[in-house]
């Protein structure tokens, strides 16, 4: 057992130091790298054979996922036909650690002939592949963390990590936001998370809580019960928000000498709460109660007055948390 947890540590070890020895080639030809596919017109298209492929693939899905519309072409396929999907405006991005793989290089006269702009990525610059490229992307490592130097290991944790490195720095070039984001991840968790808005989940009309300004505690109280969200907004006679009485409010007042049915409710609420808008997203809502350490908010409009409710469980059951 304590050779396993040796051999692990090794391993993490050696493709931590392949990660670090990366920096060095953060260089002219990684940005022109960055400028071929950020200026491109067309897709960038990955290319890549073996474990070269599988990261391959992930890095196309990364590009797509943040602005650069990319997909992954397997050489071997592209050699029967698919190599019609490949247009002069377009970037191929080729990966390859030997720099010599067999199936990628038969494919480059295509391409070249096709008019594509190439990026190489290897780990020897002085490779075929390498010096066929319009640029060259160096993932080159000192060792790979298979004991044998024979299962790519270290050589493809680098040139995933490039491969990020790579759409992060388009995704910043280009501006993309997240609202670019949510429009390519609307199912699941995160799409809702992203997307969805707080008019979307709030309480609305008859099951908002709110009580006049001249109520009693007790009558607050029964808007709570009857409204199930632990809090009830307070407002005004033009029916603007001034303040909001929620179940951390009762707690603290139970000690005070206070008489629920003849005390107004104005003397014990909370002035001035946090509040939110409908078109607010969710996620933004989650965070402003994790902030300020709140279970719920109050929706306004635009003269402040209480349009919708909304608390942690609404956010719970929307899969927002």
């Amino acid at each position: 057992m304590k050779n396993f947890k040796q051999l692990a540590l090794n391993v993490i070890n050696i493709e931590q130091q392949a990660i670090a020895e990366l920096s060095q080639f953060i260089d002219d030809d990684f940005v022109q790298a960055c400028e071929l596919m950020f200026h491109c017109r067309g897709r960038v298209i990955v290319i890549g054979m073996g474990k070269s492929g599988h990261i391959g693939g992930k890095i196309a899905a990364t590009l797509a996922s943040t602005g650069t519309p990319s997909f992954f072409v397997h050489p071997g396929e592209a050699s029967h036909g698919d190599l019609g999907m490949v247009t002069a405006a377009d970037v191929v991005l080729t990966i390859s650690n030997s720099g010599e793989t067999g199936e990628v290089l038969a494919i480059i006269p295509v391409l070249k002939r096709i008019g594509a702009k190439i990026i190489a990525m290897t780990g020897n610059p002085d490779s075929t592949l390498a010096k066929l490229g319009d640029t060259h992307v160096c993932v080159k490592v000192s060792q790979e963390a298979c004991p044998l130097g024979l299962a790519p290991t270290s050589s493809t944790t680098a040139t995933l990590v490039m491969g990020d490195a790579l759409a992060v720095a388009l995704l910043n070039a280009r501006g993309f936001t997240a609202d670019d984001f949510a429009l390519s991840h609307p199912g699941g968790s995160l799409g809702k998370r992203l997307l969805l808005r707080l008019t979307d989940i709030m309480h609305k009309d008859d099951r908002l809580p709110s009580v006049r300004e001249e109520a009693k505690i007790k009558d607050a109280l029964v808007e709570m019960s009857l409204k199930g969200l632990g809090m009830t907004a307070v407002v005004d006679a033009s029916n603007q928000l001034i303040g909001l009485f929620t179940d951390g409010d009762l707690r603290r007042i139970l000690d005070a000498q206070i008489d629920i049915h003849q005390d107004c409710i104005t003397s014990v609420m909370t002035k001035n709460p946090y509040v939110a808008t409908q078109d607010m997203l969710a996620a933004e809502a989650l965070k402003i109660m994790e902030d300020k350490k709140i279970n719920g908010l109050i929706i306004v409009n635009d003269k402040h007055q209480p349009i919708g409710a909304m608390n942690m469980h609404d956010l719970l059951k929307s899969g927002v948390l």
